[in-house]
């Protein structure tokens, strides 16, 4: 008996086959923390404070594994990090600090409308560079 299928061998459906990027739980960017679910926005800035380069993560990811990624590329004389007690990097850090408030004036970037972490950084993007406008 002949078999009149047109697909004689099992493959993947074509929307599932190649490279189509991150799926599930990495495609939305959340994370666990002690808060809940979360996102985290990794930021450099210029002396300004205005935004050169911004990257999403999950919640729980250590700031720390991103740093180079955020840095890598970028020519400057001097790299503010996180350390609240240290009196003279705060006030450079403080600038980090203002750019994050006028983030947050945006009320899509406030309270995540958005399901996947490529639209939601796409508005953070789109909201750094109305920062930038300003």
């Amino acid at each position: 008996m002949a078999d009149d299928r047109q697909h004689d061998r099992a493959s993947a459906p074509a929307c599932r086959r190649g490279t189509q990027g991150q799926r599930g739980a990495d495609a939305q960017g959340l994370g666990r923390s002690r808060g809940g679910l979360s996102t985290k926005i990794h930021a450099a800035t210029e002396a300004l404070g205005l935004p050169i380069r911004l990257i999403g993560t999950p919640g729980q990811r250590n700031d720390i594994a991103l740093a180079h990624d955020l840095i890598d590329g970028i020519d400057a004389d001097a790299a503010i990090a996180e350390r609240p007690y240290d009196r003279d990097l705060y006030k450079g850090r403080n600038r980090i600090e203002r750019f994050f408030n006028k983030l947050k004036q945006f009320r899509r970037v406030a309270t995540r409308y958005d399901k996947l972490l490529a639209n939601f950084m796409g508005f953070v993007k789109l909201a750094a560079i109305a920062i930038w406008l300003k």
